[in-house]
């Protein structure tokens, strides 16, 4: 179940970021200054985006905890985790395969594009990165590297961006996480089976210990099969069944958070998949906070088709040959005995975004990002 194609593979390195200069060590402010120098006169700002936070009625965090509410960008404490998980658009795949018809030659040119990249992720201080399409983790674990992250990669097996001329080798999964809050205790990755078959989906896994709390979690990422179909759609399902008892062998009654590009919508048999799984009682971190909904979706039996119904309208918005795609693919699952939702980063208009959809030259992928914060609730296992 790879590539499905005769053409022969190139087998490139991932060498093409060489050329960058990366300091040992430098902050958030000397990277996103970094950010501004390099696409200054070249690239708009970033579309800007807002964090909606829980309702006032919920109990307010203890001050020396929880992240500045007029400062988004500060740390967490070590009961709270922010993830932002993206597709970040694998540039081999963006610039030769996707046929974004409305998107200008210039927004994909790699030597600004990877510092729109940077900065949408370092802006939000995120604890945990989730990604996928990653085909240049050299440049990003050089630069998040410099800011304290540890990172790990997993390729496609038979990534579609072997066969494209001028690729910088395959795509894949990547997990990045502060290594100044979290221990690594292990790092797990695999290829997703249907039907006892390898497919050409991954997922990769990372245990962390918070080092403060002792308090363990399971980082879980991954990124399904694409294209619509009943056929494709059961692909999809199978590949859910196995990266369910992927995270579960591994997360061992641990916390879990699980997100990635799944593909689905929430209208596919997947989601009700994840979210009717016994074992891992998970919920979807973007249906919590909708107004008069908190209650409802984080119930001991959670509601399922409340659930799909309180998900945003789209997570990727583009234009290709076939048309305008506008939908919801991209989630960010949790267990919800475990973890409350604090915050979310909400997506944009289609206004802000632009009539030309993404990627553009003021977003540099197909897909938003998802931000979120989790605070540890009080029967979080911690392990010593």
């Amino acid at each position: 179940m790879g590539s499905f194609t005769s053409a022969p593979k190139i087998l490139n390195d991932d060498s093409q970021d060489n050329d960058v200069r990366v300091p040992a060590r430098q902050s958030r402010e000397e990277v996103l200054a970094r950010c501004c120098k390099e696409l200054a006169e070249r690239r708009p700002p970033l579309v800007r985006r807002a964090f909606r936070h829980a309702p006032a009625s919920a109990p307010a965090p203890a001050p020396d905890d929880a992240r500045d509410q007029e400062n988004e960008d500060g740390p967490s404490g070590p009961f709270h985790l922010r993830i932002l998980q993206w597709n970040v658009l694998s540039q081999t795949l963006g610039k030769s395969n996707d046929n974004f018809v409305c998107c200008p030659d210039e927004a994909l040119e790699w030597s600004a594009r990877r510092y729109q990249i940077i900065q949408e992720i370092v802006q939000y201080s995120p604890d945990v990165i989730c990604l996928q399409e990653v085909d240049h983790f050299n440049f990003l674990q050089a630069i998040l590297g410099s800011l304290g992250y540890s990172g790990t990669f997993f390729p496609k097996p038979d990534s579609p961006c072997l066969y494209i001329q001028g690729n910088n080798g395959p795509d894949g999964c990547a997990i990045f996480f502060n290594d100044s809050k979290f221990e690594l205790l292990k790092t797990e990755s695999r290829i997703l089976e249907v039907w006892r078959v390898q497919s050409n989906q991954v997922a990769l896994l990372c245990i962390l210990k918070v080092q403060e709390t002792g308090q363990e979690v399971c980082i879980a990422t991954t990124h399904l099969k694409a294209r619509s179909g009943a056929l494709l759609s059961t692909l999809r399902n199978e590949q859910g069944k196995d990266l369910l008892e992927f995270v579960n062998g591994h997360a061992e009654g641990r916390p879990v958070i699980l997100s990635g590009d799944f593909n689905a919508e929430p209208i596919e048999p997947v989601y009700m998949t994840l979210l009717s799984n016994q074992k891992l009682h998970l919920a979807s971190a973007y249906t919590a906070l909708v107004k008069d909904n908190t209650s409802e979706i984080n119930q001991e039996n959670i509601n399922v088709h409340n659930s799909i119904k309180c998900e945003p309208p789209y997570t990727t918005w583009k234009i290709r040959e076939e048309g305008e795609i506008c939908h919801t693919i991209d989630y960010i699952f949790y267990s919800r005995k475990a973890f409350s939702v604090e915050s979310l980063l909400e997506f944009p208009t289609g206004e802000e975004i632009g009539k030309n959809r993404v990627p553009s030259m003021c977003y540099p992928s197909d897909h938003f990002s998802l931000c979120c914060d989790f605070k540890f609730m009080d029967n979080s296992r911690t392990r010593s």
